[in-house]
């Protein structure tokens, strides 16, 4: 039968400085934690970016137990990792990292975009590993804008990137080490769209740009609301666009474990982040320079 997942929380998406730029957190905020298996999500840009205004360089840093994630709606980055990986991410593009037991690498606009200038804006998501893959061998997946599967709405002014999990007929090409799913929206004024997902999940919508009404009741517009929870109820959920919009849709199995973070570690022990910091110190993460 199908049923409509029901509203859990509403929230805004704060500025929060790191270091010298200012981003959006949604997650974690006030009253929550996690929507588990996602650990944090940042909405960060748009920033103007040019030869004299590039604060988003960020250099060599390890991670380890879980996989960050870059989803680039505007701009170019540029992606070096300690497995020899260097990839250049532009609009529309994903990048995935499996840390698993350890990776190091560096994001920046690439030196062509900053001489060009122009908006650079993502999200970085953090998606937890379970126990037992926290160890894993480091991985990195990266798809273009036109390698996305995309699938549009009844009413066509709807269209959905499918990059990991499924919708409908169409698969991600992402391969997940947990059961998700990562998609994205454009949608123009009074588009809308019904999006499957398994009552099981965790599960979110974040508003990057525009305005929405989800499940005929809640509104989320830029700088007031953005983000909705859902509780583990329904098997699907709705949304109309007010005005032309961006969206982020989120859902996972959670993974129900004690998660333990410090810095760029997720693990699920002190003893495990200690070990962590060991590791890193002593190379056993690989190189970057």
């Amino acid at each position: 039968m199908r049923t409509q997942k029901t509203i859990q929380h509403k929230v805004t998406s704060p500025l929060v400085n790191m270091g010298p730029i200012k981003l959006r957190q949604p997650l974690p905020t006030e009253g929550l934690e996690n929507v588990d298996p996602f650990l944090l999500l940042h909405h960060y840009g748009p920033y103007a970016i040019s030869e004299f205004n590039n604060p988003f360089d960020l250099g060599p840093h390890p991670h380890r137990g879980f996989e960050p994630i870059t989803l680039l709606f505007k701009g170019e980055q540029l992606h070096r990792d300690s497995l020899g990986n260097e990839m250049v991410v532009k609009a529309g593009g994903v990048q995935w990292t499996t840390a698993g037991r350890g990776i190091i690498h560096a994001e920046a606009p690439t030196k062509e975009f900053v001489k060009k200038g122009g908006d650079l804006e993502g999200i970085q998501l953090w998606l937890n590993l379970p126990a037992k893959d926290k160890m894993i061998p480091p991985n990195y997946q990266h798809l273009e804008d036109e390698q996305i599967p995309k699938l549009f709405s009844e009413d066509k002014k709807v269209l959905l990137n499918i990059i990991a999990g499924n919708q409908a007929t169409e698969n991600g090409l992402i391969k997940t080490q947990t059961e998700v799913n990562v998609f994205t929206a454009i949608a123009d004024e009074n588009g809308q769209m019904e999006i499957e997902l398994p009552e099981n999940h965790q599960s979110l919508i974040y508003l990057l740009e525009g305005e929405i009404l989800v499940n005929n009741s809640e509104v989320l517009q830029k700088g007031e609301n953005q983000m909705i929870t859902f509780n583990q109820d329904g098997n699907f959920i709705q949304f109309k666009a007010k005005k032309q919009s961006t969206l982020l849709i989120l859902s996972g199995a959670p993974i129900k474990e004690k998660v333990t973070q410090y810095g760029p570690y997720v693990m699920n022990t002190q003893t495990e982040i200690l070990e962590a910091m060991r590791d890193f110190q002593q190379g056993k993460m690989g190189h970057l320079y």
